[in-house]
């Protein structure tokens, strides 16, 4: 708007002092609107600096979570083994346990040794398995 009234001054035939006031208001007009386009930059700068501090800070959450989940799952791999392996030794005392008349190892002399012998057995070789796989 301004350019277009300083265009006018000859056709118009305008004031000195009113050309040197409209060419300091256009002067400052300028400046001011790159002073706006500059604090728009910067501004811009400042929200891309923040989006991607804010993005960093999502990562580290991210990965924590990502890192608890892992060391839950070793722990869970950890119980999990432990509870098999004394899952064995009571499945068979549990069958062992039973009390039925017509079981065929009751009878048998070394029914007791190998039933303990059995539990030892499975546990050492879960145990032994869980290791080797490092679950314990």
């Amino acid at each position: 708007m301004l350019h277009s009234l300083m265009a006018g001054f000859a056709k118009y035939g305008t004031d000195e002092e009113l050309q040197r006031y409209l060419r300091d208001v256009a002067d400052h007009v300028t400046h001011t609107s790159e002073r706006v386009d500059g604090f728009r930059q910067a501004l811009a700068d400042i929200l891309t600096v923040n989006a991607t501090l804010v993005t960093q800070q999502q990562n580290a959450e991210m990965r924590a979570l990502a890192e608890a989940g892992f060391e839950q799952n070793e722990e869970i791999k950890k119980i999990s083994s432990w509870a098999a392996i004394l899952f064995a030794p009571t499945l068979v005392g549990t069958i062992y346990g039973m009390n039925f008349e017509h079981m065929p190892e009751l009878g048998w002399s070394f029914g007791y040794p190998f039933a303990i012998g059995l539990m030892g057995l499975v546990c050492v070789s879960l145990y032994v398995i869980f290791k080797r796989r490092g679950w314990l």
